[in-house]
């Protein structure tokens, strides 16, 4: 059994929050997604502002969020089981009853099962390159990825998006600023100076450029509008640098 009020590290940087006692655990695992679209109040018990993190790996930003921010709630997704197990573990043992986490890609989570306008916030950090150019396809940062993202978020609401790839933060700051009002940020995350991810904690120790952005979603562009545009923007096709995959497997 876990120790309570034990600090977990890794790579030398702890991780958010604290493990607490047994009877104070909670529940964050989402284990069967309902068909349509998700009823927030009903999920998580309240009415509050709804932060998503599409593949979330072991959730270090999310469980840091939703410990820092009571007053929102949290759900995180990822395609990979061993990683959200890890998260689901933290999560529970922090006691934080203001976050989930499912097994779900991003794009299915957006597009089958989050209404428009519902949530605040959309982060997506270091989304796969896919380095094969075979599987160039399945990168999830897309024109219609992105109408998706602006679709779901409500008036006012934040899209942060990070990498470590360049290629990918070139095409981000291509196509990003036609869907939202687009920001590149200068220097470390305020909040988690040493990353707010697993990814990023590696990359900063190797001395890597890490690429941060946040966005604002346009209010003007409607939902026809967004995805006319999405049609005549071009695919992900760049090619990834191929040294970042030992990166991608310490990560």
């Amino acid at each position: 059994m876990a120790e309570p009020n034990r600090v977990e590290r890794e790579f030398g940087v702890p991780f958010p929050g604290r493990i607490l006692d047994p009877d104070r655990w909670a529940q964050t695992a989402l284990k069967a997604m309902p068909a349509g679209h998700l009823d927030w109040p009903a999920l998580f018990g309240r009415a509050a502002p709804v932060v998503l993190d599409v593949g979330c790996g072991n959730g270090r930003y999310l469980i840091g969020s939703a410990l820092a921010r009571p007053d929102h709630d949290h759900l995180g997704v990822d395609v990979l089981p061993v990683v959200l197990r890890y998260a689901r573990k933290r999560g529970n043992q922090r006691g934080l009853a203001n976050l989930k986490f499912a097994v779900l890609g991003g794009r299915e989570l957006l597009a089958d099962h989050v209404a428009p306008h519902s949530v605040a916030e959309v982060h997506c950090y270091h989304p796969q390159p896919y380095y094969d150019p075979a599987k160039v396809h399945l990168r999830l940062i897309t024109p219609s990825f992105l109408a998706t993202v602006h679709r779901a978020l409500a008036p006012g609401g934040r899209f942060v998006i990070q990498t470590d790839n360049p290629g990918y933060s070139r095409y981000i700051c291509a196509v990003v600023p036609v869907f939202f009002e687009f920001q590149e940020l200068e220097g470390r995350w305020p909040d988690a100076p040493r990353g707010r991810t697993r990814r990023e904690i590696i990359a900063t120790q190797k001395k890597l450029p890490v690429f941060r952005g946040e966005a604002v979603r346009k209010p003007d562009l409607s939902e026809a509008e967004a995805v006319a545009l999405a049609e005549s923007l071009p695919a992900p096709t760049f090619d990834a640098d191929r040294r970042l995959r030992d990166l991608d497997r310490l990560a």
